[in-house]
């Protein structure tokens, strides 16, 4: 499968879930929303599973940030019924591009030159 990405804004990060396996092993879980930004902006719910992705992802990571995710689709059958899971494995932070602007490099000496074609 291709490498999966989702450029976006964090929109909103939820509570997270802990419990214990069957095995009796414990585990994290949290999802969080990206927000794409343009004409037609679309929410997108991933999940992170596994306590040291969890504790990354609230160490590095706040709602208004924009990121690039990767991730995966897991999809299983329960009840005939089936459920789509994207599962984040990378967030990735962007960084916003800063835009520059350009000084007129072009200045007038005090004595006026003749160059200068301006009126006054």
């Amino acid at each position: 499968m291709n490498d999966l990405k989702f450029q976006g804004e964090i929109t909103k990060i939820s509570e997270v879930q802990e419990g214990v396996s069957k095995k009796g092993t414990s585990w994290k879980k949290l999802g969080f929303i990206i927000t794409t930004k343009g004409e037609y902006q679309n929410d997108v719910y991933f999940t992170v599973f596994g306590e040291e992705k969890v504790d990354n992802f609230m160490k590095y990571n706040k709602v208004g940030q924009m990121v690039e995710v990767s991730f995966n689709i897991n999809c299983r059958e329960y009840n005939d019924r089936y459920y789509t899971d994207l599962s984040a494995w990378k967030v990735f932070t962007l960084k916003e591009e800063v835009k520059e602007v350009v000084a007129d490099e072009t200045y007038h000496s005090a004595n006026g030159n003749a160059d200068d074609d301006l009126p006054f």
